[in-house]
């Protein structure tokens, strides 16, 4: 299919012609990667939601292309990470170059046994395409194109939206609005909200380029002050469907709309493939980007997520990926709150925890974004001369690597601090403590073979060893149990397991407690803590 041209019609809805505003559980607006994967995530747990989209298309050109290990896991639970795996190049290794020289490689996974690869590059136009098939799938969703939002009223336990469609205007209300709507927002600015930051002052050119039949392996190549753009930076990327994406650095006193011009892409597309290099150009673009955020992702009941949140640079792969990990955060929140599972106080806890643990976040993002585009965009004589010492020394020293900010890629933030952790009573090794993304590894003869696939849609008991009774009927809780043996070394590995060693896992697969002999007691308290219920200090250590 061709989502490049994909056009989706605009469809009367009977809500048009209500008498008065029709109310629904959960309204999200923007049909980019984070709105549908918030709405998949909340119609497969049961919730209804109208997704509103201002267009009739998905986006046009590769835009967001590197879509991260953690996100494909996202992907996977909701229904659509093969096809996007299967048509994705995947990658692990990048490479770093000053001038013509290379510096060094990186491999960003080197161990085995995890189903995913590191990364897949992958065009945000299939990306959108595959979520919108798997949207249309699910009867809970209710997709409208050429629907945008033209004025936001917030009240007590609802929000009155007026939107706009060719037909004229109509109102919804919403028990909760989510703003998915980029780096732009129209529902940002309605409620009187701004995103603050640093803007940096640079531009870079994106070029589809059309190679077809080039042999080189899929890696990520950066280049530092290359001869074929002296002074500047560079970054290679391979796409399916023989398309290769090159980001140019042009510095801040480029005009953009020149820079766009096919007459002034060519030469510099030619310069780094050779003149007997054929190609084609498919699409570019240019691009002034920022580190920016909201002081807040919560106002009351209307709540946001992905670029209209939080702003990063490209440099890291952080903003899509973290985008939909915004939507792995929200979407069984909201999910309790609305099928009563929480109530009152605890209700309001659980939704204010998606601010403060996606806040902590992007905040983390920021800041290592930040530290990359300093690096890779010097604005002082100091500051290269700087750039490149610890680029000579990379060469040989890892100790300077660490500090090549171009090969510190997006990872999942471990949301140490958060309140919906438990503290650990037991000691522990390794990178499974509270807050963090439970690892993946492979398991004989578990529901697709593999740790994560395993896990239930909502908390999970993680037992190594044999499984006392009371874990098998634990409210509101699946039990996954983990034979020892050769087969699932790895999977102890990781969880620094002993026999008798427990994971509570939440419903977005973070860790939210561990023990090395837990009581229902003990793992009942946790629950209700990763639930925003207030768990008292005494009861809680008396369970453990």
């Amino acid at each position: 299919m061709d989502y490049q041209t994909l056009q989706f019609p605009y469809r009367r809805h009977a809500d048009q012609d209500a008498g008065t505003p029709p109310r629904h559980p959960v309204v999200v607006v923007g049909a980019g990667p984070v709105g549908l994967a918030l709405a998949i995530d909340l119609a497969q747990r049961q919730v209804p939601v109208v997704l509103l989209d201002n267009d009739h298309q998905l986006s046009s050109g590769s835009r967001a292309i590197c879509f991260a290990k953690r996100t494909l896991e996202i992907f996977d639970r909701l229904g659509c990470g093969q096809p996007m795996v299967d048509k994705g190049v995947s990658w692990n290794v990048g490479r770093v170059f000053l001038r013509d020289e290379p510096v060094y490689a990186f491999d960003l996974l080197p161990e085995t046994g995890h189903e995913r690869p590191a990364f897949i590059n992958l065009q945000q136009y299939y990306v959108e395409g595959l979520l919108a098939e798997r949207a249309a799938q699910l009867p809970l969703i209710d997709l409208r194109w050429d629907n945008a939002v033209q004025a936001v009223e917030q009240h007590a336990d609802h929000v009155l939206l007026t939107v706009a469609t060719p037909e004229g205007p109509y109102q919804l209300r919403a028990d909760w609005l989510v703003a998915c709507d980029g780096s732009r927002s129209t529902v940002r600015e309605l409620i009187g909200q701004e995103s603050t930051g640093r803007v940096f002052k640079d531009r870079f050119l994106i070029a589809d380029v059309k190679i077809t039949g080039r042999q080189q392996p899929p890696e990520r190549w950066f280049w530092f002050d290359p001869p074929f753009h002296p002074g500047q930076s560079v970054l290679l990327h391979r796409q399916p469907d023989d398309v290769w994406r090159i980001d140019f650095q042009l510095g801040w006193d480029a005009d953009p709309e020149a820079a766009k011009r096919p007459e002034n892409i060519i030469p510099l597309v030619k310069k780094l493939l050779g003149d007997d290099v054929p190609f084609t150009l498919e699409w570019a673009s240019v691009y002034t980007f920022g580190c920016r955020r909201m002081a807040s992702f919560c106002h009351g009941r209307v709540l946001f997520a992905g670029d209209s949140a939080h702003g990063v640079s490209p440099f890291g792969a952080r903003g899509a990926n973290s985008g939909v990990q915004d939507a792995d955060n929200l979407g069984w929140k909201l999910a309790a709150v609305l099928q009563g599972q929480v109530v009152g106080d605890a209700a309001q806890a659980l939704v204010a925890s998606y601010g403060r643990e996606r806040e902590y976040a992007a905040d983390e993002n920021i800041l290592n974004s930040t530290r990359a585009t300093d690096f890779i965009t010097p604005k002082s004589a100091v500051s290269r001369l700087f750039r490149d010492a610890v680029l000579q020394l990379a060469r040989t020293q890892p100790f300077a690597r660490r500090l090549v900010n171009s090969g510190r890629l997006s990872v999942p933030a471990t949301l140490d601090g958060s309140p919906l952790n438990t503290p650990d009573v037991d000691g522990f090794q390794g990178l499974m403590r509270p807050g963090a993304v439970a690892a993946d590894a492979p398991l004989r003869g578990a529901v697709g073979g593999w740790l994560l696939r395993a896990l239930s849609s909502g908390f999970t008991l993680l037992m190594f060893g044999e499984a006392p009774a009371w874990a098998h009927d634990l409210p509101g809780i699946a039990l996954l149990q983990v034979t020892a043996g050769e087969a699932h070394a790895l999977a102890w590995q990781r969880y620094d397991a002993q026999p008798g060693t427990a994971y509570l896992i939440r419903p977005d697969q973070h860790v939210c407690a561990r023990w090395r002999e837990p009581s229902a007691a003990a793992v009942l308290a946790a629950q209700g803590r990763a639930l925003g219920r207030r768990v008292d200090p005494q009861t809680e250590r008396s369970a453990a």
